[in-house]
C-alpha cells in the first residue's frame, strides 16, 4: 500500500504532466487563453505539494504559511481560468474572499494556531471548487455530459478538502506543530490525483469541443459583415417546413457593380457593412439575417404574419436609404430592392420560399428598384402596393 509521501509524489507528477500538456496545447492554439492560466494554477499546486512534502519532514512555521498560501492561490487561479473559459467576468467575487481567507490563515498561523490555518485554507479551497462545479453546472452552451462530469469531479475534490477540515475541527486540533496526517488527508491525496487526471482529460475534450465550435462558427459566418452565410441558412432552415407565419425576404443592393467601379471596392465593402448593420437591427428571436453572397442578403422571419413580414422588409429598405457613406467623390447614398416569399398552411420547403422571394426580387428590379415586392398569386395575402424607400 502506498504511503503518504508516495501519494504526494503521485499528485505532483500528475500535476506537472498535466500542466506541460496544457502549455503545449496552448502553443498550438494561442486563442485558448484559459489554458496558460489553468496550467499556471496547476503548477502552483505542484509547488504546494512539493513544499508540503518538505513540511512533513521539517515543520517550519514559515514554510507552513507558504504551503497554505500556495494551496489557496493555486485553486484561485484555476477558478479564475474556469470563469474566463465560461464567460463569467465577476472575478472580484472569487479574488476578494480568497485573499481574505489567505490573510486570516496567515494571521492565525503566525500566532501559532496552524490547525486553524489549515481549516481556513481547506474551507476556502472547498468554496472555490464548489464555485467551479456550480459554474460548469450552470453553463449550457457546451456538451452537457462533459460539463456535468467536470462539476462532479470538482464537487468530489471539494468534498475531500472539506473532510480534511472537518476532521481537524472535530478533533479540536487548533495547534498541530506539523503536517496533518489522518485518513481524510490520505483520502484527499487519492481523490486529488484522480480528479486532476480526470479534469486533465476533460480539459482536452473541452478544448477540442471549443475548437470545433469556433471552426463551425467561422464556416457559417460571412467574414466581411459578420452575418451568417448561405451555408448557415441551409443548416438552420434546410429541413424546416415553412408554415403560414414564416417568410423570407431577399435583398439585392441596387447598382452595386457601378458602386464598385466608380468608388472602388473598399467603398463597396463599406456599403455592404452598412446594410448588414441595418438588417441586423431588426434581428430578434425568430428573425435571422444572412449574406448569401456578393450584394445579396436574406432575412428569415418566423412567428410573423405576412403583413408584418412585408412591413419589416420595407422598413429595412427605408432605413438603408438614409445611410450615407463618405467617399473621395462625396457622400454616397445607396438603395436596395427586395422580394418576399411566404410559407403556407400545408408547409413549404426553403427552396420553394427562396424561389418565390427571388422571383419577387427580380420583379422589384424590373419595376424600377428601390422597393420591396410581393408576387401576386391566388390565395396569397396582398400587403398592398410596393413601398418605395426613398
Amino acid at each position: 500500500m502506498l504511503d503518504f509521501s508516495s501519494l504526494l509524489l503521485a499528485a505532483a507528477l500528475s500535476g506537472t504532466c498535466l500542466s506541460i500538456t496544457l502549455f503545449a496545447m496552448w502553443f498550438t492554439a494561442p486563442r485558448a487563453h484559459f489554458m496558460p492560466m489553468i496550467a499556471c494554477g496547476i503548477l502552483v499546486l505542484v509547488a504546494h505539494v512539493v513544499l508540503f512534502w518538505r513540511y512533513t519532514k521539517d515543520a517550519d512555521p514559515w514554510l507552513c504559511q507558504i504551503v497554505l498560501a500556495l494551496l489557496s492561490l493555486g485553486f484561485l487561479v484555476i477558478c479564475l481560468s474556469a470563469m474566463q473559459y465560461l464567460g463569467f467576468r465577476h472575478y472580484r467575487r472569487a479574488i476578494m474572499p480568497t485573499l481574505a481567507a489567505m490573510t486570516a490563515c496567515a494571521a492565525f498561523t503566525y500566532l501559532g494556531f496552524d490547525g486553524i490555518g489549515f481549516q481556513i485554507t481547506y474551507a476556502a479551497v472547498t468554496a472555490l471548487l464548489a464555485a467551479i462545479g456550480t459554474m460548469f453546472w450552470m453553463k449550457g452552451d457546451h456538451d452537457r455530459r462533459i460539463l456535468l462530469v467536470v462539476s462532479f469531479l470538482s464537487g468530489a475534490c471539494g468534498l475531500s478538502f472539506a473532510l480534511c477540515g472537518l476532521v481537524l475541527l472535530a478533533q479540536g486540533q487548533w495547534v498541530l506543530g506539523g503536517a496533518p496526517d489522518n485518513w481524510a488527508e490520505r483520502l484527499n491525496s487519492v481523490v486529488a490525483v484522480a480528479c486532476m487526471t480526470g479534469l486533465g482529460a476533460l480539459t482536452l475534450s473541452l478544448h477540442h469541443l471549443q475548437a470545433q465550435i469556433e471552426l463551425k462558427a467561422e464556416t457559417m459566418t460571412d467574414p466581411l459583415t459578420g452575418l451568417m452565410n448561405r451555408r448557415a441558412l441551409n443548416e438552420l432552415y434546410g429541413d424546416r417546413s415553412f408554415g403560414p407565419f414564416m417568410a423570407v425576404a431577399m435583398f439585392d443592393l441596387d447598382h452595386f457593380k457601378t458602386t464598385n467601379d466608380v468608388f472602388g471596392h473598399p467603398v463597396g465593402d463599406q456599403v455592404l457593412c452598412r446594410f448588414a448593420a441595418v438588417i441586423r437591427k431588426y434581428g430578434r428571436t425568430g428573425v435571422d439575417a444572412f449574406r448569401l453572397g456578393g450584394e445579396e442578403f436574406a432575412l428569415v422571419m418566423s412567428r410573423m404574419t405576412p403583413e408584418k413580414a412585408y412591413d419589416t422588409a420595407s422598413r429595412i429598405g427605408v432605413a438603408f436609404g438614409t445611410e450615407i457613406v463618405a467617399t473621395h467623390r462625396g457622400p454616397l447614398r445607396s438603395s436596395v430592392s427586395g422580394g418576399m416569399g411566404f410559407g403556407a398552411a400545408d408547409g413549404r420547403t426553403l427552396d420553394e420560399v427562396l424561389a418565390e422571394a427571388d422571383a419577387a426580387l427580380y420583379a422589384a428590379k424590373r419595376g424600377g428598384r428601390n422597393r420591396v415586392v410581393v408576387q401576386e398569386k391566388t390565395g396569397q395575402p396582398d400587403p398592398g402596393p410596393a413601398l418605395r424607400s426613398a
